[in-house]
């Protein structure tokens, strides 16, 4: 199934390449609608999700198998010692029979041990025995450790795969994520020397008409985990002008899980990226401002929530 895995993602891929960047027909194709790149764009990401998968599963077992390499080493090491204990025990009982015949076996054998030839034939047979267990335990580490090396080639190998294919399926997606960005229309407002005309707060929501546009396009490209504020009256900035959102990225004033502060990024990161089609005036996130040049770090107003650690702020023209 491993094996079948890289091929299976090669096939997407190829078929996500020509879709992605198309081929070189003698009259131009009919480009890709936003739904078929946002389909496309779905199912590249699943099939990176499958192919780590698959890598971390194989990890996994590697890491089972590196322990029981390790657990028959040390089952190794117990017989061994046991086996050298026996051997001790066997030999100074022969040297004391051989010096002293039966009349000396009693000194070093408890009272109800009977027979010294009895007792040696016993002791006899269990170092065979525990010799025997040396011999499995050698085989059994013998072989975990064949299997942990093997199993590290494997991963290693499974591993470099792995990175070619997702570098090559990210950058299909870096390419559709383009083409999805250069399918977002231009704000309402916009002058031909890139600066905006003032738009006055409308509907029932009181924001402007570029504030709902950009909030709905956030909407459509992110699955945000809480809400979105836009008009406060009674406050500074853009807020109680009808030109500002914030969304959010946990509640309670919190701080946000680490998924959701990545999310913060990907949408602070998104917006900045368009912030010329859309009329963006600046974005705060994480205690800085970017007005499209840069972050700049901001003065500590005191909490998270006003030093922007739960939400990202966006403020339009």
């Amino acid at each position: 199934m491993a094996a079948a895995l890289p091929t299976r993602l090669a096939i997407g891929l190829t078929a996500a390449a020509a879709l992605a960047f198309g081929s070189a027909p003698a009259s131009a194709a009919p480009k890709p609608s936003e739904a078929q790149l946002r389909a496309e764009l779905k199912s590249l990401n699943k099939k990176v999700d499958k192919l780590i998968e698959a890598y971390n599963l194989k990890r996994v077992e590697l890491a089972k198998a590196r322990q029981a390499a390790a657990t028959a080493e040390e089952r190794l090491a117990t017989s061994e010692e046991a086996l050298t204990t026996a051997e001790k025990r066997v030999a100074e009982i022969a040297r004391l029979r051989y010096q002293n015949a039966e009349l000396s076996l009693p000194s070093v054998l408890p009272p109800s041990s009977g027979g010294g030839a009895a007792v040696l034939d016993q002791l006899t047979a269990e170092q065979q025995a525990v010799v025997q267990g040396v011999a499995d335990a050698r085989d059994e580490k013998k072989k975990a450790a064949e299997a942990a090396t093997a199993l590290t080639a494997k991963v290693s190998a499974d591993a470099t795969s792995v990175d070619q294919q997702r570098d090559e399926a990210e950058d299909i997606i870096k390419d559709i994520e383009k083409k999805l960005r250069d399918l977002i229309p231009v704000s309402t407002g916009r002058r031909s020397n890139g600066t905006w005309t003032p738009e006055l707060p409308s509907g029932s929501d009181n924001i402007t008409t570029r504030t709902r546009a950009i909030r709905a396009l956030i909407q459509k490209n992110f699955a945000l985990p809480y809400s979105v504020g836009c008009f406060r009256s009674g406050s500074s900035g853009e807020h109680p002008l009808g030109r500002a959102c914030d969304f959010m990225m946990s509640t309670g004033g919190s701080m946000p899980s680490a998924a959701n502060s990545a999310l913060g990024d990907r949408i602070a990161e998104w917006t900045l990226q368009n912030r010329a089609k859309l009329g963006v005036k600046y974005v705060i996130w994480k205690q800085r401002i970017n007005h499209g040049s840069g972050w700049s770090a901001m003065s500590n107003r005191g909490s998270i929530t006003e030093n922007h650690f739960d939400h990202v702020h966006i403020s339009m023209h």
